[in-house]
């Protein structure tokens, strides 16, 4: 018998348990497995240093590094998201509607979980315990598969997770990682519609086009994020210096990170002679012709620029004549992820608001806050840009389907 089906026969079984796991268990198992990750954060410290290690000798570039590497303070960030996501409200068994035909039968519609979902992630281990726990408190089983670059910060996590389920008495195999990183054995997983219900994909465009073309499960599709932040000629200066540092400095190598600006020509000579001593010999701005003729020392954009997520310290910048040109510029390259809009006018922030086609769209604040822990879900599975099933940050509901409990007294259909 191969991995797969191993693996997803053992995830099926665990399902059923998952289905009427009482909340307040799920919840306790949660907060230990948040300190038990805390208490064993020096072998898991020492695992990722492995994969870091691995990751040089590569020449991994170094925005993609950060996402790999785990500090302290990340692992009590995931310890933290965990228990906030033990503290939310369990979705499993909301009823979301209620009515009675004329024939008498009371129809209820309940929340449920998915079943068995499977994650195809990269160099990001802090998935693995976000993933996990939203999963979890949806009363799902969890079927990973990070990359062969986090492979050991991975198992590590794992281990631990697993072996405070199994004190617990709890099925530990709620929680599958698939080891095997092998392109094989990934084809594999994605064509398991036998035992996994939905497959999400977090990472690059090409991790998540070629899980798209591939698979034979049902696909939520999460997207890369060529985020733009468009600067209205009513803007604040140093507020728009400030999110736009912010936006693309925190952290480079993240889906929420601006990879292009747009500048309103009425502000242009003001604004970018302070954006380019502001990013500094950090940032390597690459404009149009307009652009690097205020700031020479900006590099020459070409068309490739305006729709590319770098994931880099560089930031494409173009300038536009209107609010008009800048929501018809971004709604065309951009990738439906999250843009912003820099502006002290309510009518220009509404219509950017409005007519921008993206699952989060700002005034006046940075993209980073696409993120299911900065909206109050704890941690998130993913950002989706697709409109079905879900869309934005996706958090315990998110990963619910509903079926329909029907109530009757010996009705029968004529």
């Amino acid at each position: 018998m191969n991995t797969i089906m191993t693996l997803g026969e053992k995830a099926k079984q665990a399902e059923v348990i998952m289905r009427s796991m009482p909340t307040d268990k799920k919840n306790q198992a949660l907060c230990c497995i948040a300190d038990a990750l805390l208490a064993h954060s020096d072998e898991i410290l020492a695992a990722n240093a492995i994969d870091l290690e691995d990751a040089v000798k590569a020449g991994m570039a170094p925005g993609l590094q950060d996402r790999l590497r785990l500090t302290q303070a990340r692992l009590e960030d995931i310890a933290e998201g965990m228990r906030q996501v033990a503290a939310l409200p369990d979705p499993i068994g909301e009823v979301m509607d209620s009515w009675t035909l004329d024939s008498g039968i009371d129809i209820r519609r309940v929340r449920v979980p998915m079943g068995v979902i499977g994650i195809i992630y990269e160099s990001r281990p802090n998935v693995t315990p976000d993933a996990f726990s939203l999963c979890f408190k949806s009363g799902n089983v969890s079927f990973l598969r990070g990359g062969s670059d986090c492979i050991h910060s991975n198992i590590a996590m794992v281990q631990v997770m697993r072996q405070t389920l199994q004190q617990m008495d709890i099925n530990p195999d709620v929680l599958i990682l698939l080891e095997d990183t092998s392109r094989e054995t990934v084809k594999e997983m994605m064509r398991a519609n036998a035992y996994i219900d939905v497959l999400i994909p977090r990472g690059g465009a090409g991790l998540i086009k070629s899980v798209v073309e591939t698979s034979t499960i049902p696909v939520i599709e999460t997207g890369t994020g060529n985020c733009h932040i468009f600067v209205d000629e009513s803007a604040d200066i140093q507020m728009a210096l400030d999110i736009i540092t912010n936006a693309k400095t925190q952290r480079v190598g993240v889906c929420n990170a601006a990879e292009s600006l747009l500048v309103h020509r009425n502000i242009a000579d003001a604004f970018l002679p302070a954006l380019a001593e502001r990013l500094g010999e950090q940032v390597e701005l690459r404009g149009d012709e307009i652009a690097c003729g205020i700031a020479p020392v900006m590099k020459r954009a070409t068309e490739e620029d305006w729709g590319t997520e770098y994931l880099d310290y560089i930031l494409s910048v173009k300038i536009v004549d209107s609010v008009d040109e800048a929501i018809k510029h971004t709604n065309r390259y951009h990738t439906g992820h999250s843009d912003a809009i820099i502006t002290s006018t309510n009518e220009n922030a509404d219509r950017f608001l409005n007519e921008i086609d993206s699952a989060c769209v700002y005034a006046n604040a940075s993209t980073r806050f696409t993120d299911g822990f900065m909206f109050g879900f704890g941690a998130e599975i993913g950002i989706s840009t697709q409109k079905l099933h879900a869309r934005g940050p996706m958090g315990l509901k998110e990963l619910t389907s509903y079926k329909y409990q029907l109530r009757g007294n010996g009705q029968v259909r004529k």
